[in-house]
């Protein structure tokens, strides 16, 4: 690993470079989506209901090591800056992703989701990155573009990732192919942890991190002590909790919910991830930053948080395939809800404690990742072995949307603008 003195000091950190890299993870991760599901199933002989059950479990132990590991890797990254703390999560990544291309069994594919929840600091410590780099007033407009970059990676990984293990690579390679989007996601994932060795700079200079590592700061418990310490952090925290759980719905059910439901293939369900990730993109790049400019960062939240609520709604009854993919547009609102609330939260922390805010967040968002998969993997599969709601496939969707209406009511309390902590001028201005 090259130090921190080896960088060259022209080049000095901005926007550019955080957004090239969080673009290379977002599609790395992008690939498997619609292909972990299909893996699982394979090695559960085939059984949706069983599948669904132990997808429950990797969504939770993976959320576990999240929830401990989180908070140790956004003190750490306040401690010794963002760039080592990538370098990190994006080795980690890679090795995930390997390691899933050899696994001969659900245990091995349990043990590389252990080794990537301990790591996957990628996005979080991207946000204090963000946070470093852009002048306050402008941060919920470039958490936007950081969420079109995560969009944009789900917009082209999924379709390539349905493209590796379709038909014609079947062909090439026979049962090969399901793992091949592995195998390419970890090249990725490699390439990133070189841009991030060579080419990435630092963003948070010396004199601008915290004078020690403390543990008792950095273990999960500490972390959500400081969402207390404040203001409101801890009003706006639950918000993102709840969205957080809610946003689990997804990859805990969709590629098992639409294939059950309307009978979709891998590469219909790859499409269908195309267009939600185009109007997410959409949303980020060309929304954000007028509605942030005319309505405020509370503005945005409010809106994100009835968009999900509606689009959550909308998907959990939609009766075909179409009805489904009609209700994007009003979900693709839900993109408004993490600038809105990013914006608001980093106003409220100095440069100094940006990594444990984003910790303590991931630490809420682990949670979340324990509880939404069991949640909304266990109704799924609850509803589908029982005959009385053997027609509500959609249950654990519902159960997302109302989870949104009680974070839009939460909002409305607590998503009122403070006064800007004291902040010293960023590291450069972003996109500089």
């Amino acid at each position: 690993m090259t130090t921190e003195a080896s960088i060259p000091t022209q080049r000095r950190a901005a926007f550019g470079f955080i957004f090239a890299s969080a673009l290379l993870n977002a599609v790395s991760f992008g690939i498997t989506i619609p292909i972990l599901p299909g893996l699982i199933k394979e090695f559960a002989g085939g059984d949706t209901a069983t599948a669904a059950e132990w997808n429950m479990l990797f969504g939770s132990v993976w959320g576990v090591m999240q929830f401990f590991f989180g908070p140790i890797l956004g003190a750490l990254s306040d401690r010794i800056g963002r760039r080592p703390v990538l370098l990190i999560s994006f080795l980690g990544l890679a090795f995930d992703f390997l390691f899933l291309v050899f696994a001969p069994s659900l245990m091995w594919l349990f043990v590389a989701r252990i080794v990537n929840g301990m790591t996957a600091a990628s996005f979080s410590t991207a946000n204090a990155y963000v946070a470093d780099v852009t002048p306050v007033d402008q941060r919920a407009r470039y958490f936007g573009f950081m969420g079109a970059s995560f969009g944009f990676g789900f917009l082209i990984g999924p379709v390539l990732g349905g493209l590796l293990a379709g038909p014609y690579m079947q062909s090439l390679v026979g049962d090969f192919a399901i793992r091949l989007p592995f195998a390419v996601a970890g090249i990725l994932a490699l390439l990133n942890f070189l841009y991030g060795l060579f080419v990435l700079p630092e963003s948070l200079p010396p004199e601008r991190r915290s004078a020690r590592f403390d543990w008792r700061r950095a273990n999960p418990v500490g972390s959500l002590k400081f969402l207390f310490e404040h203001g409101k952090l801890a009003g706006l925290a639950t918000v993102g909790f709840l969205f957080q759980i809610a946003h689990n719905v997804l990859p805990a059910v969709f590629v098992l919910y639409t294939g059950y439901r309307y009978n979709w293939d891998i590469q219909t369900i790859s499409l269908t991830m195309f267009l939600t990730g185009a109007l997410g993109i959409f949303m980020q790049t060309l929304v954000v930053g007028p509605v942030v400019r005319n309505l405020g960062e509370r503005g945005a939240l409010l809106i994100g948080c009835a968009g999900a609520a509606l689009g959550f709604l909308c998907y959990g009854l939609a009766p075909t395939g179409l009805t489904y993919l009609m209700a994007a547009p009003i979900f693709a609102l839900s993109n408004l809800l993490s600038p809105g609330l990013q914006g608001l939260m980093t106003r409220r922390v100095g440069p100094e404690a940006q990594g444990r805010l984003q910790g303590a967040n991931q630490s809420l968002a682990g949670i979340a990742t324990i509880i939404g998969p069991f949640l909304f993997g266990g109704s799924f599969a609850y509803a589908l072995k029982h005959e009385s709601l053997s027609a509500w496939p959609g249950l654990p969707i519902l159960i997302a949307s109302s989870l949104m209406v009680a974070a839009f009511f939460v909002a409305w309390r607590v998503g009122r603008p403070l006064p800007v902590a004291p902040l010293t001028e960023p590291a450069t201005v972003a996109g500089e």
